[in-house]
């Protein structure tokens, strides 16, 4: 079970690959009813800072743009675009939220990576290599102090295997994030394996080489008794996202660390 968070989880991180001259292909995406990808996105954080958080909403043919914003220094948004995978799917739906640190320093990434895909102009593989090549000159750096990432909503469709592993799922799985940029497992004492956690995730280790990824993560779940009241909470959310899509049914029951 906790081999598979690991597995899901990478599927909202970034990093890199090779790329290629060739025409983009499925680079559009649909858009969202500006209500329910503000619902969504918002339930990516805690409901006490949800108020005063700036909204991101993407327009498939711009990028993200505000939609509300907010005087905590907390940004949300719902990622599309799982770039490290080096494909434009148009099934992927990420409720992701940042602290004041990571909206100046991982936000970026997420903006830049749809802003190309909206131009029609980029395939999947150069998005990677331009992500990668900014990150090696130093365009988008590690958080400079620790901090917080949440994804706290009660449904996303990620990834569920490492780069490479196309299998996409709907799971149930809010969790914690907290920034460990250039870290590996062994230096917080954990192989990933002890139930309960703590999780380290950092794939930028794997791409751009060992203690080299800025974007690394500790990632605690929430306890089943919260994963249950964030559920329930949004049992409404819940039943307009599968109106709106197949793709938000959800494929398991929740998972709990």
């Amino acid at each position: 079970m906790i081999r598979s968070f690991i597995l899901i989880f990478t599927g909202c991180l970034l990093f890199s690959g090779g790329g290629s001259a060739q025409t983009a292909a499925g680079w559009q995406l649909d858009k969202m009813p500006t209500d329910l990808e503000t619902d969504l996105a918002l339930r990516a954080l805690p409901s006490n800072v949800r108020a005063s958080a700036t909204v991101y909403l993407l327009n498939p043919a711009k990028g993200y743009y505000v939609s509300r914003q907010g005087t905590n220094g907390f940004v949300c948004l719902v990622s599309r675009t799982d770039w490290e995978w080096g494909e434009f799917r148009r099934d992927i739906y990420c409720p992701i939220a940042f602290d004041p640190e990571g909206a100046k320093t991982i936000w970026p990434a997420y903006r830049d990576v749809a802003a190309m895909r909206a131009t029609g102009k980029f395939n999947a593989l150069q998005v990677k290599d331009t992500i990668a090549g900014r990150i090696r000159k130093g365009v988008y750096r590690a958080p400079g102090r620790p901090g917080i990432s949440y994804m706290l909503a009660p449904v996303m469709r990620v990834y569920t295997g490492m780069p490479g592993d196309r299998t996409v799922a709907t799971m149930s799985m809010p969790h914690c994030m907290f920034y460990a940029p250039y870290l590996t497992a062994a230096d917080v004492g954990t192989n990933n394996e002890h139930p309960g956690g703590p999780l380290l995730i950092n794939p930028g280790n794997t791409v751009l080489g060992e203690r080299k990824g800025p974007f690394g993560y500790i990632v605690m779940a929430v306890s089943d008794a919260e994963t249950a009241k964030i559920r329930a909470d949004g049992k409404d959310l819940l039943k307009r996202l599968a109106g709106y899509s197949p793709y938000f049914k959800l494929s398991s029951e929740p998972m709990h660390h």
